[in-house]
């Protein structure tokens, strides 16, 4: 493989320098020093080494970001090119000791304050993106801003790429999602730190969508938004893409402050299945073993295990909901009616808990919540210990974001539209009731 060594001066701009490299593929090794950049793409066959010191810092001129057609919040549309895009690649790897930062504060400021406008697309760029993606008004969203079209860049997407390893790295102030694999297989993400401040709109982790066969080993992750979170596409556009999201192994994970640790959903359209996440911790999140869809969702959950997890300070460590209300498109989603059983209604069933510890929730023990029509199947938790706090304790609707739910007092583990569920020798503490069965 050749090799090529790049030096940076944190001054000039690294654009096409980086580029030109790039698409001689071979092994670029970035030394000591700051490389200041617009988006990259990477192609097959390519080493990216970050020597100790190296920093890849991605130019925040909105502009630069040009259109590409890809998913963003599990929608097919036209949105900006990623930071780093890894695309119709085999065989990459990028590792080393350095540091790739997405320069996030500005898309953060301005993602705030053009979401709460509340007044549709405005500057060029909005409005360029919602001529190339007719009917945006009604595709779903995550809460992200869809509605405005600022539709920000993940720091780092693998796009329908195989055998992909990022290793060793700091990856922090992301734009949007941080790391993003997407209709890929063969991915690992290993030994990484993952950064971005709490208040950092919709900076989730990573974000594994509509892939197979991905390891993600011993990283830490302390982000704005869900910190590692499992998704499949939302709606039509993600049952009629058709790709599930399966055989994906979580273990040895850190994952500090963010809305949920290991987290399944919202955007389920073609299923996720066999997942195993284990000896993780998570450490202030507001949830921790976080399950969410919704009617208009779609998609089979199945055969999802979590082992050897600790849960500290959370909101709620265990969430199955399947009333999340962000991007909700109306109240008929959230009945406690049956409703008429289509391809959009989620389904879960073989769900399991094993050995999962958590102290100090401050809203309530977990909660098991599925549809009248579409209820949770063959779910068991076993050999765990809950303890609710008795001080600093937040509203018991806090446990996960929902709409349509009775409110409710009990702080004990929720269960409603649940069929064959199997409890034993698990322990809740600090509550009224352990067990709180609404039907």
């Amino acid at each position: 493989m050749k090799e090529y060594r790049l030096y940076g001066d944190g001054k000039r701009d690294n654009t096409a320098t980086l580029q030109e490299l790039l698409d001689k593929k071979g092994r670029l090794v970035l030394v000591r020093g700051e490389y200041l950049t617009g988006p990259l793409t990477v192609s097959s066959d390519t080493e990216i080494v970050f020597e100790e010191g190296a920093k890849l810092l991605f130019n925040p001129v909105f502009e630069l970001y040009k259109p590409v057609y890809t998913r963003w919040e599990g929608v097919r549309c036209w949105c900006m090119h990623p930071c780093l895009y890894i695309k119709d690649a085999r065989n990459v790897t990028i590792k080393g000791n350095g540091t790739i930062d997405g320069s996030g504060q500005i898309w953060w400021d301005t993602a705030h304050m053009r979401r709460n406008a509340g007044d549709g697309p405005q500057t060029e760029i909005e409005k360029m993106f919602a001529s190339l993606n007719p009917g945006y008004e009604d595709q779903p969203g995550g809460g992200g801003g869809r509605q405005v079209q600022f539709l920000r860049p993940p720091l780092i997407q693998i796009d329908s790429s195989s055998e992909v390893t990022i290793e060793g790295l700091k990856v922090q102030n992301s734009p949007f999602w941080t790391i993003h694999p997407l209709f890929s297989d063969h991915v690992t993400l290993k030994n990484l730190e993952i950064f971005n401040p709490a208040d950092a709109p919709n900076t989730d982790g990573i974000d594994i969508e509509s892939c197979t066969d991905v390891v993600v080993d011993s990283c830490n992750v302390f982000v704005g938004d869900d910190g590692i979170a499992l998704k499949s596409g939302s709606g039509r556009s993600g049952i009629e893409d058709n790709a599930p999201t399966s055989r994906v192994r979580i273990t040895n994970c850190l994952v500090k402050a963010a809305h949920g640790g290991a987290v399944i959903g919202s955007e389920t359209a073609a299923g996720i299945s066999d997942v195993e996440v284990s000896d993780c911790t998570f450490d202030g999140t507001d949830r921790g073993i976080r399950i969410k869809s919704r009617r208009g969702r779609g998609g089979v959950l199945h055969d999802l295990s979590f082992r050897n997890i600790t849960m500290k300070d959370n909101l709620c460590p265990l969430v199955v909901n399947m009333y999340y209300k962000c991007g909700h498109p109306d109240a008929a989603c959230f009945s406690l009616d049956s409703q008429p059983v289509t391809d959009e209604t989620p389904r879960l069933y073989n769900l399991e808990v094993i050995n999962c510890r958590s102290y100090n929730s401050r809203s309530s023990a977990g909660m098991l919540v599925g549809l009248p029509e579409s209820r949770l199947t063959n779910v068991t938790v076993k050999d765990c210990y809950f303890s609710v706090a008795s001080e600093n304790l937040r509203p018991v609707s806090e446990s996960d974001m929902y709409l349509g739910l009775p409110e409710i007092e009990d702080r004990g583990i929720r269960i409603r539209f649940t069929d064959n569920l199997t409890l034993e020798n698990v322990h809740v503490e600090g509550v009224s009731r352990e067990i709180v069965q609404e039907d």
